[in-house]
């Protein structure tokens, strides 16, 4: 189960967005060529990886900034750029684009510096988009509660688009978060779930100041929680696989 789009049209062209996913698709690239040299690799995230015994030890503060540029592999990649794609656009219409660079950068730092927290001797790489989209996440959900969100279901053979509202697909996402940090060790290499989770709770708390001056709770009482003008619509197009009757 997994988004694939929103019903929330951004009433302006999205270019940070569109830069940030460009600037991550770039870089993997840059270095795609050496992933198969484990040697290489290594010396790679020892520069450019968010490795907490590091950051201990007084270097590597850099790392904080280039490790969310970086992606273990394109399944690592490419989902971190859906959920971008899906989320950013609306949050930088709001912000606008400057506000938004140093919002999504203020969050991916505030992300790793919480999974930094968990144990600052860990000696695993960091890397990855999502603790900044994270947050990109955390200040939709306080913006657009209500906004529908396609979720592509997956049921072994049985696939199945379904609408639901945004707060109810972000708090999920969270709880999985909140409870893979707390079943998996820091020391294991896998999914940084508490930097996960902290980038979303600072996107939150960041976009705190933005919701009260838009009215708080009467911003959400203005348009029940959906996005303040019209959602798109989709239409779900038949197969175009001509039927086979049986004899």
């Amino acid at each position: 189960m997994f988004p694939i789009r929103d019903h929330n049209p951004s009433g302006r062209i999205p270019y940070v967005t569109y830069m940030l996913m460009a600037a991550n698709i770039g870089i993997f690239l840059s270095y795609f060529g050496i992933m198969e040299d484990v040697r290489a690799m290594n010396a790679f995230w020892l520069q450019w990886a968010m490795i907490p015994a590091r950051l201990s030890q007084g270097d590597g503060y850099y790392t904080l900034i280039s490790s969310m540029f970086l992606h273990g592999g394109f399944f690592h990649l490419a989902g971190n750029m859906l959920f971008l794609w899906i989320f950013g656009d609306n949050i930088e219409d709001e912000l606008g684009h400057g506000k938004f660079i140093l919002f999504y950068l203020c969050c991916g730092v505030i992300a790793s510096l919480a999974q930094y927290a968990v144990d600052p001797m860990a000696m695993i790489p960091t890397v990855g988009a999502s603790g900044a989209i994270a947050g990109v996440m955390g200040g939709y959900l306080l913006l657009f509660p209500k906004a529908k969100v396609d979720i592509l279901i997956i049921l072994i053979v049985i696939f199945r688009i379904l609408p639901i509202p945004s707060w109810i697909m972000l708090m999920l996402w969270l709880g999985m978060q909140v409870i893979g940090g707390i079943g998996s060790s820091s020391d294991e290499a896998g999914v940084a779930y508490w930097a996960h989770a902290g980038g979303f709770i600072a996107g939150l708390i960041l976009l705190l100041p933005f919701w009260l001056r838009q009215g708080g709770p009467a911003f959400w009482q203005r348009t029940d929680g959906h996005p303040p003008h019209p959602e798109a619509t989709y239409r779900i197009a038949p197969s175009r696989i001509p039927k086979v009757t049986r004899r």
